[in-house]
């Protein structure tokens, strides 16, 4: 499940959140927050452990100073992995290194629901828009792969998104979906089975050369 971002206040953050959770099919999941993304910033990452306290059985895989020797196994443990967002293509190269991206698709062929927002949305993906490299929007073709094409978040919440990803795909930059803030898009395989939003209005698009195509979204609060 795919999150272009936050839901705009807390209670609408955490239905979206509760919406990922339900997809595990566990009343009470075991998530692992992923916060490779902002560094393993504990801000941040104990900002998700609130949001998720009480409804999951909650630990996080950290990488810094280096990842621990059992992250496949709590990885392959887990209901649900939650990916921060923050810095995708410093992420990507990191979970690299330790080969965590070929534990991911294990993980994804496991069963194991694979979520987040910002960069924890377009990691998945083939490409993606992205401010890795600066306060500029750039396309970025080193996504993991798994679902085709590209992805853009923050389709709403940020001015030059919208902009930036419609011509980089009018210029023949692989075309996807963009996702609004606090708008889910949910996969089943590697097709969208359902958009959820939480915010009225908010959904998401198929992008191609020819313009965007907004998608029915179910409303979640």
């Amino acid at each position: 499940m795919g999150l272009g971002g936050g839901g705009g206040t807390d209670e609408a953050t955490r239905a979206l959140l509760g919406h990922a959770l339900s997809l595990s099919g566990s009343e009470q999941p075991r998530v692992s927050i992923v916060p490779t993304a902002v560094g393993d910033d504990p801000v941040s990452t104990l900002r998700m452990y609130g949001r998720l306290h009480g409804r999951a059985d909650v630990s996080h895989l950290p990488f810094f100073p280096w990842p621990p020797e059992d992250i496949r196994e709590r990885a392959l443990a887990s209901d649900v992995i939650f990916v921060q967002g923050g810095n995708t293509a410093n992420m990507l190269a990191i979970w690299r290194t330790h080969g965590f991206d070929r534990v991911l698709r294990e993980a994804w062929e496991a069963g194991v629901v694979l979520c987040g927002w910002s960069a924890g949305m377009i990691c998945w993906y083939e490409a993606s828009v992205t401010d890795s490299f600066g306060s500029q929007l750039e396309g970025m073709r080193d996504g993991l792969g798994f679902l085709a094409g590209s992805a853009c978040p923050h389709y709403d919440g940020e001015e030059r998104r919208r902009p930036v990803y419609t011509k980089l795909v009018a210029e023949g930059f692989p075309a996807g979906v963009a996702a609004d803030d606090g708008v889910g898009v949910v996969y089943r395989g590697t097709e969208i089975d359902e958009v959820v939003t939480v915010r009225e209005g908010a959904t998401a698009y198929r992008v191609g050369p020819d313009g965007e195509t907004a998608l029915a979204a179910r409303l979640l609060v």
